[in-house]
């Protein structure tokens, strides 16, 4: 047996952060979370399932994955080779056309991508939902990726948790300014960093209790299409979250002088009158939301703020691609 698939995926942006699991054994979030799948930022995986292999190979950005890497997709291949009732061995490719491992979600897009990928290629005919299942299992946040527009990721006990959509790409015309500050992969993955925050963080309990409404109002805001009203609720999750981390023990700071800089920078913009808000996810980076009418001036007072490397565009993108090659 030689079948081969590929899937496209992109990273999506928390508007309501993850941050933290109540079970690491199937890996479930320990907070509800509201998200943008943003465009260009594609992850594209090919995986071919051939007997003639003795053992699973995972090459990520041209290059052999990492083993913590390998482990995880591998795990994944597992539960797709069990449910299809297959042996064979898998070759697992992957590019990111973006960077990796530096809070851009590249796991996301990426874990999404292999689950989709890997599905189409046992054969499997998986539905959106259980595919999102399956990513989650491998990454939380890669649930929200096998759709496109707006997800959420609510909170639950089972193992077959998904996301589910929640608005299409189109619902609104938001654009998403990511100043690149740093490169290179972060110093901190976020598997970990979540253990030790939820394991000595002193404001742990305070956001596992206060997230579930923020995220509820975030949703509102962002269905309503209310810019005004989702601007503070977007900045106060991503400051909670982060706020977490900062007080965990040893303290987890992804902050760069430059990512300072772009977040006053954003706070200046606001000043003026402009609707916009920053976020964060486990990195460096800072992600400026705007509607599109302001995405020109958001994106030149990021650009000429010092520090910063460089802007990347995205706005709201499709969900997951997937091709399965003639055998």
């Amino acid at each position: 047996m030689k079948r081969a698939a590929t899937a496209r995926a992109r990273a999506n942006i928390a508007l309501a952060k993850y941050w933290g699991k109540r079970d690491d054994a199937l890996n479930l979030p320990a907070v509800p979370s509201v998200s943008i799948t943003l465009d260009p930022l594609v992850t594209e995986t090919r995986v071919v399932f051939d007997d003639a292999l003795e053992s699973d190979t995972f090459e990520l950005d041209g290059a052999p994955a990492q083993a913590g890497e390998l482990a995880r997709v591998v795990r994944l291949l597992d539960e797709v080779r069990s449910l299809a009732g297959i042996g064979a061995r898998a070759s697992v490719s992957s590019v990111n056309h973006f960077p990796t491992a530096a809070g851009l979600a590249s796991s996301a897009s990426g874990f999404a991508a292999l689950a989709g990928a890997a599905s189409a290629a046992a054969g499997l005919d998986a539905s959106a939902g259980e595919l999102s299942a399956r990513a989650r299992r491998a990454s939380a946040s890669a649930a929200r990726s096998i759709y496109g527009g707006f997800a959420e990721l609510p909170v639950g006990d089972s193992d077959g948790l998904a996301a589910r959509p929640i608005a299409p790409a189109d619902h609104w015309d938001l654009r998403v300014v990511v100043a690149v500050t740093a490169e290179g992969r972060k110093p901190v993955g976020s598997r970990s960093a979540m253990t030790v925050s939820r394991e000595t963080s002193v404001y742990w309990d305070a956001w596992v209790a206060a997230a579930p409404s923020l995220t509820l109002q975030i949703r509102e805001a962002l269905l309503a299409r209310d810019m005004a009203r989702l601007v503070p609720l977007v900045e106060q999750s991503f400051f909670a979250m982060h706020a977490v981390a900062m007080s965990a023990s040893p303290s987890i700071l992804y902050w760069q002088p430059a990512s300072v800089a772009a977040l006053a920078t954003v706070r200046r913009l606001r000043d003026e009158g402009v609707l916009v808000c920053p976020t964060m996810d486990a990195g460096p980076h800072v992600k400026a939301i705007c509607l599109s009418a302001d995405v020109e001036r958001v994106e030149r007072a990021l650009a000429e703020t010092e520090g910063v490397l460089r802007t990347v565009v995205a706005q709201p993108g499709p969900g997951i691609e997937i091709e399965v090659e003639p055998s």
